[in-house]
């Protein structure tokens, strides 16, 4: 079993810390893309419990993922501006998923893991 703690971090950064931490211990990177964070679950067979997942709810919510999406704008170039607006568009509608809610949905791709919120 692996244990995310939401009360270990407080951004998308300190979750990717956490992860790094987790599953890439001896590794030369650690994870810092959502695509990044999907690419290391590939193989893992395990029950992941996110304790104070209430707390990186929150943490991961609607103005977090607000700032990433504005970000990406503003950085421009490597990032899919077009993607990023109507992702950003999407959130202020109230369509959009937040960061948390993505995470959740990378997790839960994954069929050899199964994730318990507590």
């Amino acid at each position: 079993m692996t244990v995310i703690n939401g009360s270990h971090f407080y951004n998308l950064d300190g979750f990717y810390e956490e992860i790094s931490q987790l599953f890439m211990k001896n590794k030369d990177w650690k994870v810092g893309t959502l695509d990044g964070f999907d690419d290391i679950l590939y193989g893992v067979e395990t029950d992941i419990t996110w304790k104070n997942s209430q707390k990186s709810k929150e943490d991961l919510g609607f103005k977090a993922t607000k700032e990433f999406y504005e970000n990406k704008i503003k950085q421009g170039k490597s990032f899919n501006i077009n993607l990023a607006k109507e992702k950003l568009g999407d959130l202020i509608a109230g369509n959009g998923q937040t960061l948390y809610e993505i995470l959740i949905e990378i997790i839960e791709s994954h069929k050899n893991i199964t994730l318990i919120l507590e």
